[in-house]
């Protein structure tokens, strides 16, 4: 059988857990598999290229959206495939790719499942699958308790967005594929490679990760009631009619400059602040394990 590796946090759940992930790996003919488990995330980019270095032919990922990531910034271009079990509060690529809420199903899926490839964005040289952004919804992800995630899941992202609804807009430039898409005040900024966020919001109407084009978007709303309104705009109709956004797409890549430091994320995952995003598209460069078609999950 392939070559195997697991990276992940242990401090992440998913069913039975990672004894139960043994387990199931065991049942299917996984004997020995690459365990390369850390109690501190910022291992886990090392752990994944150490998986890579093994030969590893597939690298399960255990955790949330910033072990993702991780993984994903080291096994863009390699051929590697990533499965991903879904053991943290928030899963954006395991639930735009369908993976099932099972530990037994999730694991199949990762050793049996078919390959699909995927492109991957880039921001300041660093991979991602999901969304980038810049703004209000990195200030959300970094103001997120760990303590209050544990205890209520995807609510604590809620009550963060609650005190952060007052964030002061900024100066952005945008520019994408040689064109000026936004230049004025802003409060966010996103950059998605698929649709839908958690709780069914769509930022991007029909957006797929296979096609060689990035979503952006710019969101110029101000406090509480016009985030409301965006919000709803995303949940029930098509975000792109709000009059607090402003769409467009690229290919090739682009340059977001902002007036100041802004804080930034990558696939729900901090990253700290910046004041220039240099954009890129890698077509098909992440190979993924997905459910058989028509076995994807809603």
């Amino acid at each position: 059988m392939a070559r195997i590796a697991v990276v992940g946090h242990s401090g992440k759940s998913f069913g039975g857990g990672l004894d139960e992930l043994r387990e199931e790996l065991t049942r299917r003919g996984v004997g020995d598999p690459l365990w390369l488990i850390v109690d501190d995330g910022a291992e886990l980019e090392a752990k994944a290229r150490e998986a890579v270095d093994a030969g590893a032919e597939t690298v399960f990922s255990w955790g949330g959206d910033g072990t993702v990531q991780c993984c994903v910034n080291v096994l863009a271009g390699t051929g590697v495939a990533l499965a991903v079990l879904p053991a943290g509060t928030a899963n954006l690529l395991a639930e735009n790719l369908g993976v099932p809420q099972d530990l037994a199903e999730a694991v199949e899926i990762g050793l049996h499942g078919p390959r699909r490839r995927m492109d991957v964005g880039r921001v300041n040289d660093e991979a991602f699958a999901v969304m980038a952004g810049a703004g209000l919804d990195a200030r959300i992800i970094g103001d997120a308790d760990d303590a209050v995630k544990a205890r209520i899941g995807r609510l604590a992202y809620v009550i963060s967005a609650a005190k952060n609804a007052q964030t002061k807009p900024f100066g952005v430039k945008a520019e994408v594929d040689g064109a000026e898409l936004y230049d004025g005040p802003a409060t966010c900024v996103l950059i998605g490679n698929v649709g839908e966020l958690f709780a069914g919001l769509e930022a991007f109407q029909g957006a797929e990760p296979d096609d060689g084009v990035m979503e952006i978007g710019v969101v110029t709303a101000e406090g509480a009631l016009q985030w409301l309104g965006t919000a709803m705009r995303a949940a029930f109709g098509d975000v792109a009619d709000s009059p607090h956004t402003e769409v467009g797409e690229f290919r090739r890549g682009g340059i977001i400059t902002f007036d100041r430091d802004v804080p930034f994320e990558l696939d729900g995952n901090e990253r700290g602040v910046v004041d220039r995003m240099e954009l890129e598209v890698a077509a098909g460069a992440l190979t993924v394990c997905v459910p058989p078609e028509g076995d994807a999950e809603g």
